[in-house]
Protein backbone atom coordinates (compact mmCIF):
# COMPACT_ATOMS: atom_id res chain seq x y z
CA UNK A 1 0.00 0.00 0.00
CA UNK A 2 2.83 2.42 0.85
CA UNK A 3 4.61 1.77 -2.45
CA UNK A 4 1.36 2.32 -4.34
CA UNK A 5 0.71 5.57 -2.50
CA UNK A 6 4.23 6.80 -3.27
CA UNK A 7 3.77 5.92 -6.95
CA UNK A 8 0.49 7.84 -7.11
CA UNK A 9 2.10 10.84 -5.38
CA UNK A 10 5.00 10.84 -7.86
CA UNK A 11 2.56 10.70 -10.79
CA UNK A 12 0.53 13.60 -9.39
CA UNK A 13 3.63 15.74 -8.86
CA UNK A 14 4.97 14.80 -12.29
CA UNK A 15 1.64 15.62 -13.95
CA UNK A 16 1.63 19.05 -12.34
CA UNK A 17 5.17 19.75 -13.51
CA UNK A 18 4.37 18.48 -17.00
CA UNK A 19 1.29 20.66 -17.32
CA UNK A 20 3.46 23.75 -16.91
CA UNK A 21 5.80 22.70 -19.73
CA UNK A 22 3.51 20.86 -22.17
CA UNK A 23 3.48 23.66 -24.74
CA UNK A 24 7.20 24.40 -24.67
CA UNK A 25 9.62 23.51 -27.46
CA UNK A 26 12.01 20.61 -26.98
CA UNK A 27 15.50 21.44 -25.71
CA UNK A 28 18.23 20.81 -28.27
CA UNK A 29 20.65 17.91 -27.78
CA UNK A 30 23.02 15.79 -29.84
CA UNK A 31 22.14 12.30 -31.02
CA UNK A 32 23.14 9.85 -33.76
CA UNK A 33 20.66 8.65 -36.39
CA UNK A 34 19.29 5.16 -35.68
CA UNK A 35 20.32 3.92 -39.12
CA UNK A 36 23.94 4.24 -38.00
CA UNK A 37 23.39 1.50 -35.43
CA UNK A 38 26.09 -1.10 -36.17
CA UNK A 39 25.18 -3.96 -38.50
CA UNK A 40 27.72 -6.20 -36.76
CA UNK A 41 27.41 -6.88 -33.02
CA UNK A 42 29.62 -9.51 -31.34
CA UNK A 43 29.22 -12.03 -34.16
CA UNK A 44 25.65 -11.13 -35.11
CA UNK A 45 25.20 -9.63 -38.57
CA UNK A 46 22.13 -7.58 -39.36
CA UNK A 47 20.11 -6.61 -42.41
CA UNK A 48 17.32 -4.06 -42.64
CA UNK A 49 13.83 -5.49 -43.09
CA UNK A 50 11.10 -4.14 -45.37
CA UNK A 51 10.08 -0.55 -44.50
CA UNK A 52 6.82 -0.22 -42.59
CA UNK A 53 3.72 0.73 -44.56
CA UNK A 54 2.51 4.32 -44.28
CA UNK A 55 -0.54 3.38 -42.22
CA UNK A 56 1.65 1.49 -39.72
CA UNK A 57 3.99 4.49 -39.40
CA UNK A 58 1.01 6.78 -38.88
CA UNK A 59 -0.25 4.54 -36.08
CA UNK A 60 3.17 4.35 -34.41
CA UNK A 61 3.76 8.08 -34.68
CA UNK A 62 7.55 7.64 -34.62
CA UNK A 63 9.99 10.29 -35.83
CA UNK A 64 12.57 7.65 -36.71
CA UNK A 65 12.88 3.88 -36.46
CA UNK A 66 15.05 0.95 -37.37
CA UNK A 67 13.80 -2.58 -38.04
CA UNK A 68 16.37 -5.30 -38.60
CA UNK A 69 17.04 -9.01 -38.45
CA UNK A 70 20.33 -10.15 -36.91
CA UNK A 71 21.76 -13.65 -37.15
CA UNK A 72 24.88 -15.56 -36.18
CA UNK A 73 26.01 -19.13 -36.72
CA UNK A 74 24.37 -21.70 -34.46
CA UNK A 75 21.68 -19.37 -33.12
CA UNK A 76 18.12 -18.41 -34.01
CA UNK A 77 17.71 -14.97 -35.62
CA UNK A 78 16.85 -11.88 -33.61
CA UNK A 79 14.37 -9.30 -34.90
CA UNK A 80 14.85 -5.81 -33.51
CA UNK A 81 12.70 -2.71 -33.59
CA UNK A 82 13.81 0.60 -32.15
CA UNK A 83 11.37 3.51 -32.42
CA UNK A 84 12.40 7.05 -31.54
CA UNK A 85 10.17 9.97 -30.57
CA UNK A 86 11.70 13.44 -30.54
CA UNK A 87 8.75 14.85 -28.61
CA UNK A 88 5.95 13.18 -26.65
CA UNK A 89 4.15 16.38 -25.67
CA UNK A 90 1.38 16.41 -28.27
CA UNK A 91 0.00 12.87 -28.16
CA UNK A 92 2.72 10.94 -30.04
CA UNK A 93 3.65 8.52 -27.28
CA UNK A 94 5.19 5.08 -27.23
CA UNK A 95 2.89 2.14 -27.87
CA UNK A 96 3.49 -0.73 -25.45
CA UNK A 97 4.20 -4.14 -27.03
CA UNK A 98 1.70 -5.51 -24.52
CA UNK A 99 -0.97 -3.92 -26.71
CA UNK A 100 0.59 -4.45 -30.15
CA UNK A 101 1.54 -8.14 -29.93
CA UNK A 102 -1.95 -9.49 -29.10
CA UNK A 103 -3.26 -7.43 -32.01
CA UNK A 104 -0.95 -9.45 -34.28
CA UNK A 105 -2.27 -12.74 -32.88
CA UNK A 106 0.49 -13.39 -30.32
CA UNK A 107 -0.61 -14.13 -26.76
CA UNK A 108 1.58 -13.89 -23.63
CA UNK A 109 2.03 -17.12 -21.70
CA UNK A 110 4.81 -15.97 -19.39
CA UNK A 111 6.04 -12.58 -18.21
CA UNK A 112 8.70 -11.19 -15.92
CA UNK A 113 11.92 -9.20 -15.86
CA UNK A 114 15.39 -9.95 -17.21
CA UNK A 115 18.75 -8.32 -16.50
CA UNK A 116 20.84 -7.40 -19.55
CA UNK A 117 24.31 -5.89 -19.79
CA UNK A 118 27.07 -5.99 -17.19
CA UNK A 119 28.61 -3.59 -14.71
CA UNK A 120 27.59 0.03 -15.18
CA UNK A 121 25.52 -0.81 -18.27
CA UNK A 122 23.37 -3.47 -16.56
CA UNK A 123 19.62 -2.83 -16.76
CA UNK A 124 16.37 -4.60 -15.94
CA UNK A 125 13.99 -5.05 -18.89
CA UNK A 126 10.69 -6.78 -19.64
CA UNK A 127 10.67 -10.42 -20.74
CA UNK A 128 7.67 -12.11 -22.35
CA UNK A 129 7.12 -15.55 -23.81
CA UNK A 130 4.39 -15.34 -26.44
CA UNK A 131 2.62 -17.97 -28.52
CA UNK A 132 0.60 -18.26 -31.70
CA UNK A 133 -0.61 -21.77 -32.47
CA UNK A 134 2.39 -24.08 -32.03
CA UNK A 135 4.95 -21.28 -32.36
CA UNK A 136 6.56 -19.54 -29.41
CA UNK A 137 8.82 -16.51 -29.18
CA UNK A 138 10.75 -14.73 -26.45
CA UNK A 139 10.46 -10.95 -26.32
CA UNK A 140 12.63 -8.44 -24.46
CA UNK A 141 11.61 -4.81 -24.46
CA UNK A 142 12.28 -1.60 -22.60
CA UNK A 143 11.94 2.17 -22.73
CA UNK A 144 15.09 4.25 -23.15
CA UNK A 145 15.98 7.91 -23.25
CA UNK A 146 17.07 10.91 -21.21
CA UNK A 147 19.77 8.84 -19.54
CA UNK A 148 17.54 5.98 -18.37
CA UNK A 149 16.61 2.41 -19.26
CA UNK A 150 13.19 1.63 -17.78
CA UNK A 151 11.08 -1.52 -17.84
CA UNK A 152 7.92 -0.24 -16.15
CA UNK A 153 5.54 1.64 -18.44
CA UNK A 154 4.09 3.80 -15.66
CA UNK A 155 7.49 4.70 -14.25
CA UNK A 156 8.51 5.70 -17.77
CA UNK A 157 5.52 8.04 -18.04
CA UNK A 158 6.27 9.57 -14.64
CA UNK A 159 9.90 10.24 -15.58
CA UNK A 160 8.73 11.61 -18.93
CA UNK A 161 6.70 14.28 -17.18
CA UNK A 162 9.41 15.08 -14.66
CA UNK A 163 12.07 15.35 -17.36
CA UNK A 164 9.87 17.67 -19.39
CA UNK A 165 10.06 20.10 -16.48
CA UNK A 166 13.62 19.36 -15.39
CA UNK A 167 15.39 18.94 -18.76
CA UNK A 168 12.96 20.48 -21.22
CA UNK A 169 12.93 17.16 -23.09
CA UNK A 170 10.37 14.43 -23.73
CA UNK A 171 12.42 12.48 -26.26
CA UNK A 172 12.69 8.72 -25.88
CA UNK A 173 12.36 5.37 -27.54
CA UNK A 174 11.15 1.81 -27.37
CA UNK A 175 13.52 -1.11 -27.90
CA UNK A 176 11.95 -4.49 -28.72
CA UNK A 177 13.84 -7.72 -29.44
CA UNK A 178 12.22 -11.01 -30.51
CA UNK A 179 13.61 -14.47 -31.19
CA UNK A 180 11.78 -17.75 -31.92
CA UNK A 181 11.89 -20.63 -29.46
CA UNK A 182 13.67 -23.43 -31.31
CA UNK A 183 14.50 -25.78 -28.42
CA UNK A 184 13.58 -24.32 -25.01
CA UNK A 185 12.51 -20.91 -23.74
CA UNK A 186 15.58 -20.87 -21.48
CA UNK A 187 17.89 -21.29 -24.49
CA UNK A 188 16.04 -18.59 -26.42
CA UNK A 189 16.17 -16.25 -23.43
CA UNK A 190 19.90 -16.86 -23.00
CA UNK A 191 20.63 -16.02 -26.65
CA UNK A 192 18.35 -12.99 -26.68
CA UNK A 193 19.89 -11.69 -23.45
CA UNK A 194 23.37 -12.05 -24.94
CA UNK A 195 22.31 -10.07 -27.99
CA UNK A 196 20.59 -7.40 -25.88
CA UNK A 197 23.72 -7.06 -23.76
CA UNK A 198 25.81 -6.52 -26.91
CA UNK A 199 23.31 -3.97 -28.25
CA UNK A 200 22.75 -1.94 -25.09
CA UNK A 201 26.07 0.01 -24.98
CA UNK A 202 25.50 1.27 -28.53
CA UNK A 203 22.04 2.68 -27.87
CA UNK A 204 23.12 5.63 -25.73
CA UNK A 205 24.26 7.49 -28.85
CA UNK A 206 20.89 7.01 -30.52
CA UNK A 207 18.58 7.34 -27.50
CA UNK A 208 20.51 9.81 -25.29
Amino acid sequence: MIARAVTILVLVVAAGAYANTAAKAEAEFARVNLHQLPLTLDGWRGIDTEPFADDVLAQLGVDEYVSRRYARAGAAPVSIYVGYYHSQRQGDTIHSPQNCLPGAGWHPIESGRQTIGTGDTAAEVNRYVISKGLSQQVVLYWYQGRGRVIANEYANKAFLMLDAARLGRTSGGLVRLITPVVSTTDDATRELTAFASALLPHLNRHLP
